[in-house]
């Protein structure tokens, strides 16, 4: 029987928002992102395409056998193959979703499937088929439903949901869409298919013309109790649908939809601060609820009416979404007490080992700064996980001499994966420049830097440093890297070795792992 009451939030970050251009996370990393997506209180986790990759398949097992109070689902083509590797995927997973879709629209089927409708058609239901010969949970998704003949989509869907798909997924895969008349489409499929019976209508909206999230809420409007998108609205292209900016629309304007939804809404912060770190795509400071202006006030007449009342201009607690409000501070002063309690606040729970790993750079830091804030501490966290890739390469040492009257020269030594510290010199066209060049003569592995940038961490002029490098390497795949210190130079370095072991990973992983 399915809970009109209820709105199931299906989180697609670790499939459709590692296909973000520049997104490429290894398999702990994605481990990593499921269990604080479980914390969150998400209902399903599809965290991957098992036939994608080997590294995919290995990540979906991984999450499948640790994950135990979400369903963990894969994607699958219509295609046994790809049914097949996601059951196998999936095969120790508590309560396993296969997901498997088509092209439906005319423009799909000609130019990409070069297939008619009773062939695309045949498929489909042939692979819900095969796909409920392994899991009782089967999710059918005819791609560009939003282009596609209405005609055609309600007798596909009513097709496979008599071959067993107990949720049909209405993607607005081009991101097509406008509110009201999404809420239509929904509407009448809710009216005219006509073996829907308890199978669920779920959506999954891209964003390419910003309406992903209203196109949602107008679905669970009209019917749609399943609702897909990304942590951080990440995705392909313009990006998915944001599940933070989607829960809280439904729990804020609970007057208006009537549902609810699992999600631990005070988990939302951690998870897309995390999200954000893991991914190495920082967030837009006026990003809707997460952002760091999300819950400032610069005008006076804002700020006046605020101070005597904060549902003035607040139509949310900023605590009931994990945001921390004034950052408090830490000294150098401070001891291993009080830094473990301050994290313990932000949600990171450290046994003594991993607090003797992290209180050395801390006190580093408080001696660069005079205060320490939460958001040095995500800072520090987030570069303490990025330096604990094992095996891999670590900047041990960062000198340069510039200026406007010398050619920029750096010196730099890196901690390699045989144990060995190498040091070399080299010259660049500016400080960042040569300081990379001095990383790819130790590394030897041809790269190109394709994107930097910098943004403080807190204000100040003894903010630290964060640094955003993508790099792609000689396939033309992109792999980004981020590194924080308060000297910007050094925070290049880091973010630059951290792109590079961020490749190396994905592709031993790939390399390593068998289906």
């Amino acid at each position: 029987m399915v809970n009109k009451d209820k709105v199931i939030i299906f989180d697609t970050t670790l499939r459709d928002g590692e296909q973000s251009a520049g997104a490429g996370l290894t398999v702990e990393e994605k481990n990593v992102i499921a269990l604080q997506l479980e914390k969150l209180g998400v209902d399903i986790i599809e965290a991957g395409f098992a036939a994608s990759s080997p590294g995919d398949f290995q990540a979906i097992q991984k999450i499948s056998r640790e994950v135990k109070n979400a369903t963990v689902a894969s994607l699958a083509r219509v295609v046994p193959s790809d049914i097949e590797s996601a059951a196998k995927a999936l095969e120790f997973a508590n309560d396993p979703r296969i997901h498997t879709f088509v092209s439906s629209s005319t423009i799909h089927m000609e130019h990409q499937m070069r297939k008619d409708p009773e062939e695309i058609l045949e498929m489909a239901v042939t692979a819900v088929k095969k796909a409920k010969q392994y899991v009782d949970d089967v999710e059918f998704s005819p791609m560009d439903a939003t282009r596609t003949d209405i005609d055609f989509l309600i007798t596909l869907l009513e097709a496979t949901i008599d071959a067993g798909a107990s949720t049909v997924n209405i993607p607005d895969t081009v991101g097509y869409g406008i509110p009201n008349e999404f809420g239509k489409l929904i509407n009448r499929i809710s009216k005219e298919v006509s073996n829907l019976g308890n199978s669920i209508i779920s959506v999954h909206c891209h964003n390419d013309l910003g309406l992903a999230v209203s196109n949602s809420l107008s679905a669970v409007e009209n019917g749609a109790r399943q609702i897909e998108g990304c942590i951080n609205g990440l995705g392909e292209r313009a990006g998915n649908a944001s599940i933070e900016e989607l829960v809280m629309g439904l729990e804020t304007r609970k007057d208006y939809f009537g549902v609810s939804t699992s999600i631990k809404t005070s988990e939302i912060g951690p998870t897309s601060r995390l999200v954000s770190n893991l991914f190495g795509f920082p967030l837009q400071a006026n990003k809707a609820i997460v952002g760091q202006n999300a819950f400032r006030h610069s005008s006076g007449i804002h700020q006046d009416a605020f101070l005597k009342d904060r549902s003035t201009f607040e139509i949310m607690e900023p605590e009931d979404v994990g945001w921390r409000g004034e950052a408090l501070v830490l000294g150098k002063l401070s001891g291993r007490a009080g830094l473990r309690s301050r994290l313990q606040d932000l949600g990171y729970d450290l046994n003594d080992e991993e607090l003797l790993e992290v209180f050395p750079a801390f006190k580093i830091l408080a001696d660069q700064k005079k205060e320490i804030t939460d958001l040095d501490l995500e800072s520090l966290m987030a570069e303490h996980h990025r330096s604990s890739f094992e095996g891999n390469f670590e900047i041990d040492s960062v000198e340069v001499q510039c200026g406007n009257m010398v050619q920029p020269k750096a010196t730099v030594s890196l901690k390699i994966p045989e144990g060995r510290v190498k040091k070399v010199e080299s010259f660049g066209t500016g400080p960042v420049d040569a300081v990379c060049k001095a990383i790819d003569k130790i590394i030897e592995i041809p790269v190109n830097l394709t994107e930097f940038s910098v943004n403080a961490v807190t204000q100040g002029i003894d903010s630290l440093g964060e640094v955003t490098i993508r790099i792609s390497d000689d396939l033309g795949q992109i792999f980004s890297g981020r590194g924080s210190d308060a000297d910007i130079v050094v925070s290049s370095a880091k973010a630059y070795v951290n792109a590079i072991n961020r490749m190396i990973m994905i592709r031993e992983e790939s390399s390593n792992s068998t289906i």
